[in-house]
Parts: C-alpha cells; structure tokens; sequence
C-alpha cells in the first residue's frame, strides 16, 4: 500500500500535518479549495527563485494565516520588507477577487526558513528537473541529489524517473535509491514530493522520497 498512496496523505495527523486548516461552512467548501490552489499556484509562480517548499493556510473570520517555508527567506523579504508587501498585495487582491460585496479578507503572511534544503523533496525533484531540461547527464543529476540528501542527515532517499529518460525512444522507468525508505510505517516521516517535466524529447516524470526519520513509539 505504501507504493500505491501518497506517503504525506497517508500520514496526516501522524508525522504530517494539514496544508489546509479551515472550516467550511455549508456550500463553502469548493470555492474555498479552489481558492487555495489559486494561491499556491500564485505562490509558486513568484517564489520560484525562493526555493519554496511548503505553504500552510489557516483561515478565520476575514482573515487569512499563511506560512510558507522556503530555504532563502531573503529573497522573499527583500530589502527592508518591500518584496515581502509586494507579495502580500498581490495575495489580497487574489483573495477579494471573488469576495463578497462589501467584505475584506486581511492577509497574516508569515516567513519560515527551511535549514536544510538538500533534504526537502520538493527542492531535490525541482533541481534534478532544472538540470534534465538542460539536458544534464541524469545519472549525474541523481547521484549528487543523493549524496547531498544525505550529507543533510536523511535516513534515506529513492528517486524515480519514468518517461523518456536521457532522450530515448522507448519510455522507460529507473529507480535509484540509497538508505531506508520505509514506505508503509506510518511512524516514517517520509517527505515526498512529484512533478512531470517537458524535455526536448519528451515528458519525464520525477517522484522523490526522502526518509527523515521514525518518531518513538
């Protein structure tokens, strides 16, 4: 079962906490999923040099908490705080786009820095993609994800690539791993992250895991 469910759905509330904590009320909840896809979506987009790797939203009556983790927190900040109301403006107006008349919805936006990069799923899969779009040697690529994945204090790590790998005609699968991934122990903090990408030949797709630990029983 571990190989068939996403490993951070499968432990929230266990290792992994919710991205999203909100009520909704009756005939609320669509619009308000939609509303923190677009915001993702929004956050991804102008933090990309940022290395983002995880945005928590928590909402309350007009109001609206969201924590993002990123591994260069000034470039978010910016000088004297400019990029970072920058960003908050540009959040606002999403979010009362579709605001009922007459209601304000206020934007708490807090910055987290993430220590250890080498070992955010998330940011590994995300540098392998840069590096195969430049047609980097992926064996290459791999290699050194995993041995920084590794100097940074993971348990383990296992990348996957699936498609048309190095420019091959015949899609095919590889799976490189080193350490302990123990998928299907809930007591695993397994971070995990996938992402498809457009090479010059084709599509590839990229699924990490990284083991970074097992909580006490």
């Amino acid at each position: 079962m571990g190989q068939k469910v996403n490993p951070i759905g499968y432990r929230v509330g266990v290792t992994q906490s919710a991205a999203s904590k909100w009520y909704a009320g009756k005939g609320e909840y669509g619009a308000l999923l939609l509303q923190d896809k677009q915001l993702r979506d929004l956050l991804n987009k102008e933090l990309e040099s940022a290395g983002l790797v995880k945005a928590e939203i928590e909402r309350s009556v007009n109001l609206i908490k969201i924590t993002i983790n990123v591994s260069r927190p000034g470039v978010v900040i910016g000088r004297g705080g400019t990029s970072l109301e920058q960003l908050k403006k540009k959040i606002e107006v999403q979010v009362n786009k579709n605001a009922k008349k007459g209601e304000k919805i206020r934007i708490d936006l807090k910055v987290e820095e993430v220590k250890k990069a080498d070992a955010s799923a998330k940011l590994v899969a995300e540098k392998i993609a840069g590096q195969l779009i430049k047609r980097f040697p992926h064996r290459r690529a791999i290699s050194q994800a995993i041995e920084k994945a590794m100097a940074a204090g993971a348990r383990g790590i296992k990348i996957q690539l699936s498609g048309r790998i190095g420019g091959a005609e015949i899609s095919r699968s590889e799976k490189y791993f080193q350490g302990s991934i123990p998928t299907q122990t809930l007591r695993a903090n397994i971070d995990y992250y996938e992402m498809p990408i457009h090479t010059k030949s084709g599509y590839v797709g990229i699924k990490v895991w990284i083991h970074k630990g097992t909580l006490n029983a």
